[in-house]
């Protein structure tokens, strides 16, 4: 059963595990399980997905229940109105804080695997982040004894294809677990310390005016336990509530 965060008459939003696709695409072509038909299997009605996660990314993922309420919310991603906050485990020790401003060229549906920046005119990016937690673990990074690691929460301003992965590898601070844009070395590293494989991105929460009332809808997500541990293994603590 996907956990449930909300809904309503309109809309619907739930916990994506990471690892499972939002939808069928030509990229997976064997995949049987997907976020789109096991919601509509559960709830026993048709889903229509606002937006998309991406198959490593767990967290918030809305769903409007009638085509009216897909149209509303579409429009508001489309103009950028909609808030979203991620959290990273990242390679590296970067500022406390930051934007990066940084044009991402559209990477078009089938050039994903192996051609990551295949591509057309860069599109304006812009992320902001906060440092919440570092630490450094006796992992040896080349000439040096220790790797150093951070939690950071993000906030996407603009709605680009692997936005958060393409901007965290642009500033070196790849997002761990990050198989097309992370370091190899890192993330094998992590996932032997904390038995743990996955990428390490998370959405925590999305704001968006409701289609029907107008009103501002919160919706609030906590990190997966597998993310969790993870934190715990490396002493990066989260400062979200755990799951029930």
């Amino acid at each position: 059963m996907l956990p449930i965060l909300h809904r309503d008459e309109h809309l619907i939003a739930i916990h994506k595990p990471a690892g499972l696709l939002v939808h069928r695409t030509a990229l997976d072509r064997h995949e049987t399980r997907f976020a789109v038909q096991l919601l509509r299997d559960q709830i026993g009605q048709h889903v229509w997905p606002v937006h998309r996660l991406d198959r490593g990314t767990s967290g918030v993922l809305l769903f409007a229940l009638d085509p009216s309420s897909l149209r509303a919310c579409s429009a508001q991603f489309e103009k950028g109105t909609v808030e979203k906050e991620y959290r990273a485990v990242v390679r590296g020790w970067p500022a406390d804080s930051g934007q990066i401003d940084h044009p991402l060229p559209r990477i078009l549906e089938n050039t994903d695997r192996g051609h990551p920046d295949a591509l057309n005119a860069p599109q304006a990016a812009f992320t902001h982040y906060q440092c919440l937690a570092r630490c450094e673990l006796p992992l040896p990074d080349g000439r040096f004894p220790t790797s150093r690691y951070a939690l950071l929460a993000l906030q996407p301003k603009t709605g680009r294809r692997h936005q958060l992965r393409r901007h965290l590898k642009h500033i070196a601070h790849p997002i761990i677990g990050d198989a097309t844009y992370g370091k190899g070395p890192h993330n094998r590293a992590i996932a032997a310390l904390s038995h743990r494989t996955r990428m390490l991105l998370a959405c925590t929460s999305l704001q968006i005016c409701h289609p029907a009332s107008g009103d501002l809808l919160s919706i609030e997500c906590p990190l997966a336990e597998d993310f969790n541990s993870t934190l715990r293994a490396m002493t990066l603590e989260s400062d979200l509530p755990q799951p029930p």
